[in-house]
């Protein structure tokens, strides 16, 4: 996989080519760049995007916070990225990226999508890897 990281990335064109929705994010995906596993779903400003790109590391736009956020800064695991890819519409990215600590999720998980429509009921289907009070 080609790294990501390309020069001067608050001023390049490629951030021009992204479709970014009223609020100035797009949606990016993190997907295990080994077994193709989607890890999480978070926001991307143009900072947080060009960001990721210039320090090869996952960084978000936290709304709930209204700032930057580098994926595992409190937590430990960080999200090296390998690679970004925008989809045909250019309104969303997925972020390839080997999960430090083998946990993305804010629960203890490894994924954020752990739970599975069964018989009309979102059932969890995996386990807590490390209890979120020890993390945080």
């Amino acid at each position: 996989m080609s790294t990501p990281n390309t020069p001067d990335n608050t001023q390049s064109a490629w951030l021009d080519q992204v479709k970014w929705n009223d609020d100035g994010l797009v949606p990016a995906i993190a997907q295990d760049a080994d077994s193709g596993r989607i890890l999480m779903m978070a926001w991307m400003n143009r900072e947080s995007l060009a960001l990721s790109a210039r320090e090869n590391r996952a960084v978000y736009w936290s709304r709930s916070r209204g700032k930057l956020w580098r994926k595992g800064e409190s937590s430990g695991h960080v999200q090296e990225l390998k690679s970004i890819e925008l989809d045909c519409d250019a309104d969303a990215i997925v972020l390839k990226v080997k999960q430090l600590g083998g946990i993305a999720c804010h629960t203890g998980r490894e994924s954020c999508f752990y739970r599975t429509l069964k018989e009309g009921q979102w059932q969890t289907m995996e386990p807590v890897l490390k209890d979120p009070n020890e993390i945080y």
